[in-house]
């Protein structure tokens, strides 16, 4: 009796580890739109900095990452345990502010290009400076990043909760938890790899071989398209991940869509749908950022208004 108990307990943690196993694919995939994003952002949010300061910042903002999730995980399960019904209007909330967030990196990519381009030359300058204090300038880059981790880390906890909602607390928290570690580890695995891609291109162009060297200047030529290619994904991919869920989240809209998509079936189907939900999301971006920037230069004005 005591094996067969033994073997039946063996049986359930299986079946429960398999279960999360299967539920932590789901919400990996539902979360890798945000993550081309969330490695470009972050690998920018570390450039400008000391060549050899670079990876112990990658380091405190990983740090930083584990600890907004450290909250937001016991958060989410809190929220689900006590106020289920919460679970989707936060997935519409944020599923908005990625549709928002896509579209104001476009309008400012377009019609913000001179501000950015200024910014940044006015940070290369005071870098050079030799009375200006590099920890400050590092200590906010890691203020900044760790400020957006918790943003990107809120929408991805956010869409895997809605993956696992109808599962026992004890699973939700276990997938969160998997998948809150995992993504933090790739991705500050992934962005260290990044910001020090050009170092190793370097060290191969001073080798004596002419592979190596054709080889790292091959690496000091793609460094830059890959940071661009790492933005542009991850903007698509917010407009997708951001109205598809916007577009679960209402029905009759959702219905209509998959109707329509249906008369092609096969991939046509799913390409059908994923423009779909792709163009919501635009539009719902486009509104947003139609409404609320006014709001948020008002607040703003206000506010510098009291403090003068």
């Amino acid at each position: 009796m005591a094996g067969t108990s033994l073997l039946a307990l063996f049986d359930d943690i299986a079946t429960i580890l398999d279960d999360i196993s299967m539920m932590t694919k789901a919400a990996a995939k539902k979360t890798a739109g945000v993550l081309g994003d969330d490695l470009a952002l972050n690998a920018q949010q570390v450039t400008g900095v000391r060549a050899a300061r670079e990876l112990p910042v990658v380091w405190s903002v990983a740090k930083g990452s584990f600890a907004n999730k450290a909250i937001l995980v016991p958060a989410a399960v809190a929220i689900s345990f006590f106020v289920p019904w919460l679970v989707t209007p936060l997935l519409m909330l944020g599923g908005a502010f990625l549709c928002f967030e896509g579209a104001e990196k476009i309008i400012h990519k377009f019609f913000h290009s001179e501000e950015e381009t200024q910014r940044k030359d006015e940070l290369l300058k005071a870098l050079k400076q030799p009375d200006v204090d590099l920890r400050v300038v590092e200590r906010r880059k890691i203020k900044g990043a760790i400020r957006t981790d918790f943003i990107l880390s809120a929408e991805i906890i956010a869409i895997t909760l809605g993956v696992v909602t109808a599962e026992t607390i004890g699973i939700q928290f276990a997938v969160l938890a998997v998948v809150a570690v995992l993504i933090t580890v790739g991705v500050y695995g992934l962005v260290a790899g990044i910001v020090k891609l050009d170092d190793g291109g370097l060290y191969l162009t001073q080798q004596e071989s002419a592979v190596a060297q054709k080889i790292g200047h091959g690496i000091l030529w793609f460094a830059p398209y890959l940071m661009k290619t790492l933005s542009i994904v991850g903007t698509i991919a917010m407009f997708l991940v951001g109205g598809g869920i916007l577009v679960h989240g209402v029905a009759p809209l959702y219905n209509a869509i998959e109707d329509f998509a249906a008369g092609f079936g096969g991939v046509p189907a799913v390409l059908f749908s994923t423009v779909a939900n792709g163009l919501v999301g635009l539009l719902a971006g486009a509104l947003l950022v139609a409404v609320l920037t006014p709001l948020i230069r008002i607040l703003a004005s206000r506010s510098e208004a009291s403090v003068e």
